[in-house]
């Protein structure tokens, strides 16, 4: 058989780059584990799940509208939106989830030799989307867990067209508050792009956390990225979006593809939006859980690290790769951190009592079975 000539097709950012691997579903890996049952943690899925007009739009949805195109630029969605937020509609853009709109920034400002800047331990995505898009990611390491604002500063030149911010930070849970991101959005002034990515911000509970789409009409570089996966328990339909001034937003859109976002997940983005209980009930479960957590991993001696946002990170005297597959067995589901630069370390996704519980005598059996095999090698 003939091969394709690919060390000549493909360009060399996309060689050196490694695609993302995503776990087997779940049916598959209870079989592979052993396991009769599965509790997800490691994607910061809302356990609730949708509030219950969107999973009344998914149980009544008529099977003869999945032949019809949805809307090309999410009409009705952007219109609420906009009121909801006193902005205009064509103050926003929704893509197929956040990841389609961070695509669609880094094609509309970056072009060859061209770098973005964030952290090197935040969402991925960033770092990710601009190397295999041919651009340099360049990397601030955290300071105490949080975003180093100097260390930031220091990595941009002229060629730096973005700077991403996870406010807060996926997966440490540090937040700037206003203070700190308007003395940033003021050093930089109208230099580059500054994008707000707030996937988790309804989840905060802290005072002086900044409104980053109020931010847009003062700094309209200011570019605002949130999600319906988390909060809005929508992750299976894939609905994120971004705000920004008109003339970034009109720009942005030129680089849009339309039609990506299903007509299901519209309407039920559109029938989540805003349910001020359901966002009550997750918080809630969210503050249950992190209590929980905190309580039981400090009884084990371990290390948490608990900022906003629904999950947490601990420290394990141990492999995380190994602790995994481990938990796995027990039929707990977490995320190994060692790829996101935080070795022997797991994230942990805040959710139902039943699922904490389950966790954490999960954590305890394989911690002592850890215990156990040194005291075997050490006898040997």
């Amino acid at each position: 058989m003939t091969h394709v000539a690919l060390d000549r097709l493909l360009p060399e950012y996309v060689r050196k780059f490694t695609a993302y691997i995503p776990s087997k579903p779940d049916e598959e890996l209870m079989k592979l584990y052993g396991c009769s049952r599965l509790f997800r943690l490691n994607n910061n899925e809302n356990a609730l799940g949708p509030p219950p007009a969107a999973q009344e739009v998914v149980r009544k949805y008529p099977p003869p509208r999945a032949a019809v195109y949805p809307s090309g630029d999410v009409y009705y969605l952007r219109y609420k939106l906009a009121s909801l937020f006193g902005m205009d509609p064509n103050q926003f853009i929704v893509g197929n989830g956040a990841n389609e709109v961070i695509g669609f920034v880094i094609k509309a400002f970056c072009e060859k030799g061209d770098n973005i800047v964030t952290a090197d331990r935040t969402f991925a995505v960033y770092e990710w989307m601009a190397q295999f898009s041919g651009f340099e990611p360049r990397l601030a390491p955290l300071r105490d867990y949080a975003f180093d604002e100097e260390g930031l500063l220091a990595r941009i030149d002229e060629r730096t067209k973005i700077l991403f911010l996870c406010n807060p930070n996926n997966p440490t849970g540090m937040y700037w508050n206003e203070e700190k991101l308007r003395g940033c959005l003021d050093r930089i002034q109208d230099r580059l792009i500054v994008v707000v990515d707030e996937a988790y911000c309804e989840f905060v509970e802290a005072d002086d956390f900044p409104d980053g789409l109020a931010l847009i009409r003062e700094y309209p570089n200011v570019v605002v990225f949130r999600t319906f996966s988390k909060m809005y328990g929508l992750a299976g339909l894939r609905v994120g979006y971004l705000a920004g001034s008109p003339d970034v937003v009109d720009a942005i859109r030129r680089t849009c593809i339309v039609y990506s976002v299903n007509a299901l997940a519209q309407e039920a983005a559109l029938a989540a939006l805003g349910d001020q209980e359901h966002i009550a009930r997750t918080r809630i479960m969210v503050a249950e859980g992190k209590r929980f957590l905190k309580k039981e991993i400090a009884r084990l001696g371990l290390p948490m690290i608990v900022g906003e946002g629904n999950f947490v990170m601990i420290k394990l005297p141990m492999s995380d790769a190994l602790a995994y597959r481990k938990l796995m067995t027990e039929g707990v589901m977490v995320r190994a951190m060692t790829g996101f630069r935080v070795p022997n370390h797991i994230r942990v996704t805040v959710a139902t009592m039943d699922a904490m519980q389950a966790f954490v005598q999960a954590l305890k059996k394989v911690l002592e079975s850890q215990v156990r095999s040194a005291r075997a090698l050490g006898s040997l």
